[in-house]
């Protein structure tokens, strides 16, 4: 039985459209599958780029107790970057971040001893090689100058570090912590970003004990 015009072009149209579908099925699903891929590698490299900063350039660190009050306070949360001492040096009365071991967590103190140089506490009062520091961050007058009762000589790399809130700090002065290494050094404190409103940088952050 043969066809007429009118049918075989109403089957042509039909297999156009079933054609077209399939086309925009298939450009749909390519696009849905770039789509997946795009985002995928976007997250990987935000994953990748969040881990390199939080290994090596920065991270976030939380006070946990009073040892460095009136300076810092139970909770504060810190910006701790990792970078500088990879390329320079502690720098005296910076506020450090380094593992304690006992408890497996961090201390946070600020340096007062740099390599090098001698550090006692005498009647209260911290003196390096002899010379009485000029500092005001301390909370109250040292009661007890733990083992820098003696004069504390620091080696190459070596630092003396106290909690601002001197008669309630585990720091240099105890056998427990010591002399504290530059290698052992996670960084040193930049930013307070909790509570807001005591949010600023590390100058800000010293000047607001003073």
């Amino acid at each position: 039985m043969a066809l007429k015009d009118e049918e075989i072009d109403d089957i042509n149209i039909e297999e156009d459209e079933d054609k077209e579908k399939d086309r925009i099925s298939e450009d749909v699903n390519k696009s849905i599958l770039r789509d997946f891929v795009e985002m995928s590698i976007y997250l990987l490299v935000v994953l990748i780029g969040a881990y390199l900063f939080v290994t090596f350039v920065a991270q976030r660190s939380v006070v946990d107790g009073d040892s460095m009050y009136p300076t810092l306070h139970d909770k504060d949360n810190l910006i701790c970057e990792k970078i500088s001492y990879r390329f320079g040096e502690p720098e005296r009365f910076d506020i450090v971040v380094f593992p304690n071991e006992a408890s497996h967590s961090y201390f946070i103190k600020r340096v007062i001893g740099l390599p090098g140089e001698t550090v006692q506490i005498k009647d209260g009062v911290i003196y390096i090689n002899g010379e009485r520091l000029e500092e005001n961050y301390g909370y109250e007058i040292i009661v007890d100058g733990g083992r820098a009762k003696e004069p504390v000589t620091l080696g190459e790399g070596e630092y003396f570090v106290m909690g601002d809130n001197r008669n309630n700090s585990t720091d240099s002065r105890s056998e427990m912590v010591g002399n504290v290494k530059k290698e052992e050094l996670f960084g040193r404190i930049i930013y307070r970003v909790y509570p807001f409103n005591k949010m600023g940088g590390l100058k800000s952050i010293n000047e607001k004990a003073e």
